[in-house]
């Protein structure tokens, strides 16, 4: 099981707080953004004498409810068609469980969210890593890569839309070549939709649960952890029109029992949320993105292609080594007390040696804190032993 690339550091900034610094943490994507207070009231207010269990696949309110959410985005589901889950994490690991056997595989674009290759090995899966490049702006790799890598054992594509840890937008061009290839080779194309509603400017996400033909092998991840800022509260779901996939993910479900009592009702209490939340919360990311990134690639050797979506930037940095740099930012450097927390790329790629030199932020902070991130880590690669201009992208 491999470590966290965004959790690993951790030690050496409990270490850096402890000595006074402080410290900026663009190496999680923990939003500061408020949970909707309907959410929190709901769980204030929640009447109950016995906190029971709720049924395995979720409250039958609460996925009634979620049916007519996606119906607002025009994707057209029935309760029946969704299990609730404890985080997108849980929907990740049961859809892996229920469609390989031990020692199949999945394909996956890197760099991707570091965390799926745990839950291969946690379901017995091999992860098999198609490479998009920095300099593409992490675009999907060409389709006639993914073919290439197709095996007997190949069971499925996953993506994630718009890409954590990249931010990168799939078009409707890109989605419809992944459409095709997977019902050519009869697999299922996973895709992880929880940063949905993040899409910037003229940019618009579309769902695979809208591709046509795709009606039995399409399979979408959600959460509200991002989109209600509601990391802890632990509810995610799995979404498939496929039936016979649909009953065997119910089996691991009932396996662990059910998903959080408390957290659903406040994740139903959620969705009452004005759009007018979302077009702030937007607003407000977009802002950040453009502060952030536009101020990276100012300067001297950094390359960060801009986001078209989510709320990450992977940078390209002049260093020898991002993970040296990253522990050496909380444990030996400092400009009037600050510092900040990134997370090495490195574990965010599957293929051994990729992402040595970059990172991911996390524009979760408020616009100021962002200004600050710029300007130390322009201070910081001015002073650090591994610092290498002549390698500017």
């Amino acid at each position: 099981m491999p470590e966290s690339p965004i959790r690993k550091l951790a030690p050496f900034a409990e270490a850096a707080k402890f000595q006074g610094k402080e410290v900026f943490h663009l190496n999680i994507g923990q939003p500061d953004i408020l949970t909707p207070p309907q959410a929190i009231r709901a769980v204030k207010e929640a009447n109950l004498d016995i906190l029971e269990y709720s049924p395995s696949e979720g409250f039958a309110s609460y996925r009634k409810a979620l049916a007519s959410y996606y119906s607002k985005h025009d994707i057209d589901i029935t309760e029946n068609d969704l299990i609730v889950t404890t985080g997108g994490s849980e929907a990740i690991l049961f859809t892996l469980s229920a469609i390989t056997d031990p020692g199949d595989e999945i394909i996956i674009p890197e760099p991707f969210y570091a965390n799926y290759n745990g839950f291969g090995i946690s379901a017995g899966a091999q992860v098999v890593p198609v490479t998009a490049r920095i300099e593409d702006g992490f675009a999907l790799p060409p389709i006639e890569f993914f073919e290439e890598q197709i095996t007997p054992l190949t069971k499925a594509i996953m993506i994630c839309n718009p890409g954590n840890p990249t931010g990168y937008l799939y078009s409707m061009e890109e989605l419809e070549k992944l459409r095709d290839l997977v019902l050519k080779h009869d697999l299922y194309l996973i895709a992880d939709e929880v940063y949905r509603e993040f899409a910037y400017g003229d940019a618009k996400h579309f769902s695979i649960l809208n591709l046509e033909g795709l009606e039995d092998n399409a399979i979408v991840i959600d959460s509200v952890s991002k989109r209600y800022s509601m990391c802890g509260a632990r509810i995610g779901c799995m979404i498939t029109r496929n039936s016979s996939l649909m009953a065997t993910v119910l089996k691991f479900a009932q396996a662990r029992l059910s998903p959080p009592t408390m957290a659903q009702i406040a994740a139903e209490a959620a969705l009452d949320t004005p759009d007018s939340y979302y077009a702030d919360v937007k607003k407000e990311y977009q802002e950040r993105r453009d502060i952030l990134v536009d101020g990276l690639n100012k300067i001297d050797g950094v390359y960060c292609p801009k986001p078209k979506g989510a709320f990450y930037a992977m940078v390209q940095l002049p260093v020898d080594s991002a993970e040296r740099f990253a522990q050496w930012l909380l444990s030996a450097f400092e400009h009037e007390g600050k510092t900040i927390m990134v997370a090495p790329a490195e574990g965010f790629y599957s293929t051994s040696g990729m992402g040595l030199n970059q990172v991911r932020m996390a524009y979760v902070l408020e616009k100021e804190k962002l200004k600050q991130c710029v300007a130390l880590l322009e201070k910081a690669l001015a002073v650090y032993p591994g610092t290498h201009y002549e390698r500017n992208a």
